[in-house]
């Protein structure tokens, strides 16, 4: 019996003719291999508009983040402090992988640049190695359970699970490295009423916090007992191949100590400044990693189901999953078919996957994300197909 091809076998098919046909090619530390666009199925005059379509959206100046950052937060948050490093943005950069090569490439892909919320998608794939080594038992255990340094005792907090955390919903209530969750990204027109904000049970309320996400990555701190910037080192970019430029920072007043040694804290995104100083390339890297789903040149260095998990949307916030950004229904990128997903930063930085595709990606200080994506997939021959399958 011959059976119908429904759209969600259609897709497996597709998804299996691109595991079938891609290359398994993996770059090496210091060498990345380029394919012209026509043999990576991409029409190389599309391919070209893209690419200075992207380079027309990018948004460069002014470059002194620091003071752009007193610029955008301090007006609406009380007491707003820039608390970590920040570097000047120069030029703006990307680059388009197919088959693990580089299909198209510009500006200075070796500079390190801030990278904001982009870092947050990092600190989930950590989530998913403590998770693998057993030093979390279940996402939805209470984090109090691990963490028992007092930010997870009262009764409000008790109920927080690492789910929660990972979706932005937890409604954490407290303090965090002299900043208190009701003064990231205020709500309401009366700041007399900020600090007696409306609570809501954990789960039920989706709230973009970077308080409560340095929170992850504190509660992540107590897990692995080593800092977050030498396990990912160890467990993942020392595997791909990134280069030693990356630097993962907290802030001056982030600094705890744990089993006699101190150490710092570092931060989910570069809202207070701090955060990941990354390249376009190694980004370029961490991204192909995702579309191989945790596979690097034969060595399995994240769980396969965790692509599956980090992909449920959120109930409240259906376009977001575990620290990404989700295609949910094809709102956010029409052209992209639905299990597209990103990172996002501040600014237009943006790590983008796409499996059915075998697409990666890397855009460095353009916001317009739509636009780009739309003009690469119009570009790339088999883009029809997934969108027709979704």
């Amino acid at each position: 019996m011959i059976l119908p091809i429904t759209k969600l076998s259609l897709v497996g098919l597709l998804l299996f003719s691109f595991a079938a046909t891609a290359s398994d090619y993996f770059p090496e530390r210091f060498d990345w291999e380029r394919i012209e666009p026509a043999a990576a199925g991409f029409d190389p005059a599309r391919l070209q508009r893209a690419v200075e379509l992207a380079r027309s959206k990018a948004v460069t100046e002014p470059s002194d983040l620091h003071q752009v950052l007193l610029d955008t937060y301090t007006s609406r948050e009380p007491d707003y402090q820039v608390l970590g490093p920040t570097s000047p943005r120069a030029g703006d950069s990307g680059m388009i992988v197919s088959g693990g090569k580089i299909v198209a490439e510009w500006g200075d892909i070796a500079r390190v640049d801030m990278t904001f919320s982009v870092v947050k998608s990092y600190l989930a794939t950590l989530v998913a190695l403590a998770l693998d080594r057993g030093l979390i038992d279940s996402l939805h255990d209470p984090v109090a359970r691990y963490v028992t340094s007092g930010e997870f005792s009262s009764e409000h907090n008790q109920a927080i699970t690492w789910h929660h955390l990972l979706q932005q919903t937890s409604d954490w209530s407290g303090t965090l490295w002299e900043t208190p969750d009701w003064a990231d990204r205020p709500e309401g027109d009366d700041p007399a009423q900020w600090p007696n904000r409306p609570m809501h049970e954990p789960g039920t309320r989706f709230k973009y916090n970077d308080v409560r996400i340095n929170l992850l990555a504190y509660a992540l701190l107590q897990v692995f007992r080593e800092p977050l910037p030498v396990v990912l080192r160890e467990a993942i970019m020392e595997p791909i191949g990134a280069s030693n430029t990356w630097r993962w920072h907290g802030y001056r007043n982030s600094w705890v100590e744990l089993d006699g040694l101190r150490m710092q804290s570092v931060s989910g995104g570069g809202h207070f400044g701090g955060g990941m100083f990354i390249s376009t390339a190694d980004h370029a890297r961490f991204g192909l990693l995702m579309l191989k789903r945790g596979v690097w040149n034969g060595q399995r260095l994240v769980p396969d189901n965790w692509f599956d998990a980090l992909r449920q949307p959120t109930e409240d916030r259906p376009d977001y999953g575990y620290l990404w950004w989700l295609n949910t229904a094809q709102e956010r990128l029409p052209q992209a078919p639905p299990n597209a997903y990103w990172a996002a930063g501040f600014g237009g930085n943006y790590i983008y996957i796409d499996e059915c595709n075998d697409l990666v990606v890397v855009l460095r200080w353009i916001p317009d994300l739509a636009d780009v994506i739309e003009a690469i997939l119009d570009a790339r021959q088999s883009a029809a197909d997934c969108r027709e399958a979704a």
